[in-house]
């Protein structure tokens, strides 16, 4: 997980929305090009917090239930992770990271896991041509904002995940819950629809039903 071997430079061209590319999860870093922005002060208490915590959050349950329901999830999301992040604890952490900072910014998992799909395609140590880094792509402007400015850390699993998750929940009330504005404001598109329908695409393949027969 921290072998900086991959670093990916290239922003390619899309070429549509078919069902099957979307499904595959063969998609190109996105250049995540935040704005840099007065924060509130609850925002930049959860970013800073997230440079600080250096293991994968540990899930809390409030019943019997909510666990076996959190493990379906997590096994039916680890077959379907599995031929982008083929090593089993990578995939266990960086899912359980994606669940809880997803459930603490009140987002939906499936939707978290769209973004990242989309931004760099599962990939730990992505780059965009913007300078956007790892699973989220994260601005380096957002390190020099809330931490001591290495932006070396945004390639660390949590902090990057806490990141994207906060700063989407930090646009989702900026644009007053309107989705389809918040993603392109993530994107640094705001206004056009064509990162908003890849993302929202991508979620459908990592939603989850409890009740349904599960599918890799």
């Amino acid at each position: 997980m921290r072998d900086f071997a991959a670093i990916y430079n290239t922003r390619r061209q899309w070429l549509g929305l078919a069902a099957a590319c979307v499904g595959a999860g063969a998609l190109p870093v996105q250049a995540g090009a935040q704005l840099e922005e007065p924060l509130a002060d609850s925002v930049r208490s959860a970013l800073s917090a997230a440079v600080t915590d250096l293991a994968p959050p540990e899930p809390v349950f409030a019943s019997t239930d909510a666990r076996i329901e959190y493990l379906r999830w997590l096994t039916a999301m680890s077959d379907r992770l599995q031929r982008r992040m083929s090593d089993w604890e990578a995939r266990r952490d960086f899912l359980q990271t994606v669940w809880y900072e997803a459930k603490r910014a009140g987002l939906e998992v499936s939707l978290v896991m769209g973004l990242i799909q989309v931004e760099s395609g599962f990939r730990k140590f992505a780059v965009s041509v913007a300078g956007a880094r790892g699973f989220m792509q994260i601005m380096p402007f957002w390190m020099r904002v809330i931490g001591d400015g290495d932006a070396g850390k945004l390639f660390h699993l949590q902090t990057n995940v806490r990141f994207g998750c906060v700063i989407l929940r930090h646009y989702l009330e900026r644009e007053k819950g309107d989705l389809f504005m918040a993603l392109g404001r993530y994107n640094g598109s705001r206004g056009k629809d064509k990162y908003p329908n890849l993302v929202l695409g991508a979620q459908k393949h990592w939603h989850f039903d409890a009740n349904a027969p599960q599918k890799a």
